[in-house]
């Protein structure tokens, strides 16, 4: 076995790969120029001679924590830090009153919160007044969004920094110096390597963690080829929370590659989700709403299928039934499109909003007793069968109101044919004295 996975006389335990490649300089720090580059936000920040608070945003593996230390080191900060899933209130108090305490030899603190995110709005406003006199300078580590996950005041005393996923370079660097501390090139011929660069996902911890478990599996002279590589790591489960960023931006994919007409790159993002293991129910209503906002009447026939998909899940379950569901995805998307009757229904709504509770003409309302008749309830009410073409060109709109256009059919599939339709009908109303 290599002296890479030996535990040396200080760290008995045998420290991680990615914990023992940890960078020493933050010039060291792969992937993430535009932040620690020469020209990099945080270059420019140390540069300066001050650093204020942070908030860094990245997914797993990208180096939020390994920044923060190396800031402490490069500011001279007390280094502090604490997890937001195992730290409470009582715990941040005494962290605040050790700072404090700091402060007064000279010594300031940078404090690290991971998973910030997680903490309450109670918890987070605790950080305020230590923020604001200068008794911590805090870097909070977030996998999800901060403008959906940590109060504005907060936000409005932190400058957040988008750290970004691993790309293939940058994770082809760490590999690099995971041979070099190993002393020796993974086992792996050019085509597995790609295949563990793919299966790290953007992550760098992942992908030291891979490549410690290739090393721990070869045999003297073993190389693997991509096949072997799958079986002997199991793969990486895809980066996927279905309550948090991964899901969002996979459904959000999904969803934009319909209205853009592309069944391929849907059924990819689609394919994507149910791999990370996603209800196949939740797809399936989304794709009924994609029907009825994307397509709806340019093709009438997108949102019965939608739903003929979700009740054939529902029959057949998986693994057969997302088969269903694929179709849809694949008649919704290459449908004509038409945002129409969407349109038109927020269009209504604001309306309706609008000019508050008209009541509607009175020759359309019904007259069950005398005195509603004698309110002229229904009089002048013509029916609409016994009129030439089955249409009388009435008002309907409240007189207050006037009448409104609100639904503008495209000239695409079906919707031509329904804009002809309304053309013909505003033309004989025209002619008739409904308009």
């Amino acid at each position: 076995m290599s002296d890479l996975f030996a535990a040396s006389s200080d760290d008995v335990a045998g420290r991680p790969l990615a914990d023992r490649l940890r960078p020493a300089t933050l010039s060291e720090v792969v992937g993430q120029d535009h932040l620690v580059g020469p020209n990099g936000t945080i270059t420019r920040m140390l540069a300066s001679g001050t650093l204020g608070s942070l908030i860094l945003w990245g997914p797993p593996g990208s180096g939020k924590t390994t920044v923060a230390r190396l800031l402490a080191r490069e500011t001279d900060l007390a280094f502090e830090q604490a997890s937001a899933i195992f730290t409470g209130v009582a715990d941040l108090k005494k962290l605040f009153d050790t700072a404090r305490m700091r402060r007064t030899t000279g010594k300031g603190t940078l404090l690290f919160i991971d998973e910030i995110h997680r903490f309450n709005r109670a918890q987070q406003d605790s950080f305020l007044p230590v923020m604001e006199d200068g008794t911590v300078t805090l870097i909070g580590a977030t996998t999800e969004n901060p403008s959906f996950e940590l109060n504005a005041a907060l936000l409005s005393r932190a400058h957040v920094l988008v750290f970004k996923a691993h790309d293939e370079a940058s994770l082809g660097q760490l590999l690099l110096r995971a041979e070099a501390a190993a002393g020796r090139p993974l086992p792996l011929d050019d085509e597995a390597r790609a295949v563990l660069i793919r299966m790290a996902d953007g992550d760098g911890r992942s992908a030291l963690t891979l490549s410690e478990d290739v090393w721990r599996a070869a045999r003297a002279g073993e190389v693997f080829d991509a096949k072997a590589l799958q079986e002997v790591v199991q793969r990486r489960a895809p980066v996927y929370d279905k309550a948090q960023d991964g899901h969002y931006n996979l459904i959000s994919a999904l969803h934009k590659s319909v209205r853009g007409s592309d069944p391929d790159a849907a059924l990819y993002y689609f394919c994507r989700m149910m791999d990370a293991g996603e209800d196949p129910l939740y797809v399936a209503r989304r794709v009924i709403r994609m029907a009825s906002e994307e397509v709806a009447l340019a093709d009438p026939q997108a949102l019965p299928l939608a739903i003929a998909a979700k009740d054939a899940y529902e029959m057949l379950g998986s693994p057969e039934g997302e088969l269903a569901i694929a179709e849809a995805i694949v008649y919704v998307a290459a449908a004509p499109k038409s945002n129409a009757v969407y349109t038109a229904y927020k269009t209504a709504m604001a309306a309706a909003r609008e000019f508050g509770s008209l009541l509607p003409p009175r020759h359309i309302l019904n007259a069950p007793t005398k005195l509603m008749k004698g309110e002229g309830y229904g009089a002048g009410y013509r029916y609409d069968h016994d009129e030439p073409d089955a249409f009388s060109g009435q008002d309907y709109f409240p007189e207050k109101m006037g009448r409104r256009s609100f639904y503008q059919p495209v000239e695409r599939g079906f919707e031509r044919e329904i804009r002809k339709r309304l053309d013909y009908w505003s033309r004989l109303r025209r002619e008739r004295g409904g308009a």
